[in-house]
């Protein structure tokens, strides 16, 4: 019935006491994470850069076909390029205002109450909410002037969209980390005694978090599921030291643009 993985069904015993509800918390808490680092890239390659549906979604399935491999990436492709009978692009027609369930609020609410700095997982929870306020948004974009945008060359656009993917899968790899930061945390706090290898296993299909870059993490815990964090892990430290810099050009441009990427 479970999804499976290579014929590995992705079902486990989590553990006693409500665990494997909170294991799911966890996950909507990185999900949060995923979709709103994927919002600011498609703000930056949209608003910054003055790519259109198509361009950015040729992007996001270029990106799906390496290391960004997973399920959000793939449909994020598919979704931009969506139009309907008359031609126009479905994403346009959205409402840039998202409700939310709770979740990523008691994910949040959690990592504070365990002192655990889920600060991606956070700010996520915060920009939902933020997105809600579509009325003081709309007059504050006429009130509140932002700076003013700077133009790019194409050399300087091709490199920036490669700062792009390294800072969204950086920024992916640092949810992530956070989110299995905060389970080994109330493992501990609650004496649940989780295996995180298995819950990274379980997440790698039918579920919407699954990514290439979970069997790190299954690798990793599989050798110490006691790990201090994964960040310093020989599967991902090396990816994270290459990495930083494009994700710190990254957020300062979107700074210096007025882009917010929270």
């Amino acid at each position: 019935i479970s999804a499976k993985y290579h014929n590995e069904p992705c079902v486990k015993y989590i553990g006693p006491n409500g665990s494997g509800h909170y294991v799911k918390m966890v996950h909507n808490g990185i999900e949060y994470s995923d979709m709103q680092l994927i919002a600011e890239s498609y703000m930056l390659l949209k608003h910054f850069l003055g790519m259109d549906n198509i361009e950015i979604s040729n992007i996001f399935k270029k990106w799906n076909k390496g290391e960004l491999r997973s399920y959000l990436i793939e449909i994020t492709g598919n979704i931009l390029c969506k139009q309907d009978s008359e031609g126009k692009f479905i994403v346009d027609y959205i409402l840039d205002s998202a409700s939310s369930k709770g979740t990523g609020a008691w994910t949040a609410k959690s990592a504070l109450e365990l002192c655990m700095p889920t600060s991606i997982i956070t700010e996520s929870v915060f920009s939902r909410y933020l997105s809600a306020f579509k009325v003081n948004r709309m007059l504050a974009s006429t009130i509140l002037l932002g700076p003013k945008k700077s133009t790019v060359t194409e050399f300087q656009k091709e490199k920036f969209i490669e700062d792009i993917r390294k800072a969204l899968y950086l920024g992916k790899i640092i949810a992530y980390a956070q989110g299995f930061a905060l389970m080994k945390k109330a493992s501990e706090h609650y004496q649940w005694n989780l295996n995180f290898s298995n819950i990274a296993k379980i997440f790698r299909e039918g579920c919407i978090i699954r990514a290439d870059f979970l069997n790190y993490i299954v690798s990793e815990y599989s050798a110490n599921n006691d790990l201090l964090d994964l960040l310093f892990t020989v599967s991902l430290k090396d990816i994270i030291n290459l990495y930083q810099h494009s994700l710190r050009n990254v957020i300062v441009t979107a700074t210096n643009q007025g882009i917010s990427i929270p």
